[in-house]
C-alpha cells in the first residue's frame, strides 16, 4: 500500500489484506539495511489471523522515498505519524534488531498510542563494531559479507538452502544490495549512537515481548538482560539453534511466539483497559 507522508511517498505491506483500522492493528518495522519484506510471512499470518498489518518501509529503505532519517528518536517520530495517517490511533509495534530501537524509543514517546511493543533480536545499546562501521562507509559488499555471516547460525542450513531454489544467506544478500548506498552507514551509526532505550525501557507501563535468536552473534541474548529487567511486562522467547534473521531462520517459531503473545493474557488485558 502506497501513501504520502511528509510530502513524499511511502509503502506498507499489509500481508495480502486491505488494511481495516477497525481491527487490531500490528506495526512492524525492519532492521537496518532491510525493507518491509523480511516480515513476509509473519505479516501474512496475522493479516489473515484477525489484525491489520503494516509491514513499513522506512523513509529511504525499499518503496519509501529518502532521504533515510538520521536517528533512532527521527525514525520512531516518523512510524508514530505513520501509523497515525494511516487511520490507527493505537497499534502493537514489533521491531527487529533496528526496527526494536525504534519501537522501544516510540512506545517511550507515545505511551497513548502503543498497547505493546515485540523486540527481535535486541539489544541495549546496540553498538557496531569499528570494522563493520569502517566497512559500511568504505567497502558495502564486504559489509554485506559480514552481516550475512554474523546474521545466520553457521549449522543451520548448511549451505544456506532450507528447500530446493531457497537461500537465506544469497536472500538477505541481494535485499540488502537493493537498498540505496549510505544508508547502511546511516542506519548502524543511528544504532550506534542510540543512548535512550534503557530510559526507555524504564518508563513503560505496557507488554514487551523478547524474541531472542540463542545463536545470534549480532545482538545475543545476554545483551538484552539489563533492557529485560528494566522493564515491568516482559515475556522472553529464546529460540534455540537460531542467529540474528529470526524471521527467515525461524520462520515459524518466530511466528508463534508473536501470536502466542498477541493472543495471550497480558495484551488481551492492555487491549480491554485502552
Amino acid at each position: 500500500m502506497q501513501f504520502e507522508l511528509d510530502g513524499r511517498s511511502a509503502y506498507a505491506y499489509t500481508g495480502g489484506k486491505p488494511f481495516n483500522p477497525a481491527l487490531p492493528t500490528v506495526v512492524m518495522v525492519h532492521g537496518a539495511q532491510h525493507d518491509h519484506s523480511v516480515w513476509i510471512l509473519q505479516s501474512r499470518w496475522l493479516a489473515h489471523h484477525g489484525f491489520s498489518v503494516l509491514a513499513l518501509d522506512l523513509p529511504g529503505h525499499g518503496r519509501s522515498a529518502g532521504p533515510a532519517l538520521p536517528d533512532i528518536p527521527a525514525m520512531a517520530d516518523w512510524v508514530l505519524r505513520a501509523t497515525q495517517a494511516l487511520g490507527a490511533s493505537r497499534a502493537t509495534l514489533i521491531g527487529h534488531s533496528m526496527g526494536s530501537l525504534i519501537a522501544l524509543e516510540a512506545a517511550g514517546k507515545a505511551p497513548q498510542q502503543v498497547q505493546g511493543i515485540g523486540l527481535i533480536g535486541t539489544a541495549v545499546p546496540m553498538k557496531v563494531s569499528e570494522v563493520l562501521l569502517n566497512a559500511a562507509r568504505d567497502d558495502e559488499e564486504r559489509a554485506f559479507d559480514m552481516i550475512n555471516r554474523w546474521s545466520h547460525a553457521r549449522w543451520i542450513h548448511r549451505p544456506g538452502t532450507p528447500g530446493p531454489g531457497f537461500s537465506v544467506h544469497v536472500q538477505n544478500l541481494r535485499l540488502m544490495q537493493r537498498q540505496p548506498h549510505g544508508v547502511l552507514l546511516n542506519d548502524f551509526s543511528a544504532c550506534n549512537a542510540y543512548a535512550g532505550g534503557l530510559e526507555r525501557a524504564r518508563s513503560l507501563s505496557c507488554p514487551v515481548l523478547f524474541v531472542l535468536g540463542a545463536r545470534d552473534a549480532m545482538t545475543p541474548p545476554r545483551a538484552a538482560r539489563t533492557l529485560i529487567e528494566a522493564v515491568s511486562q516482559a515475556t522472553v522467547i529464546e529460540v534455540p539453534q537460531c542467529g540474528h534473521a529470526l524471521m527467515t531462520e525461524a520462520p515459524d517459531a518466530t511466528r508463534q511466539a508473536i501470536a502466542a503473545w498477541l493472543l495471550g493474557p497480558s495484551m488481551q488485558q492492555a487491549s480491554a483497559t485502552a
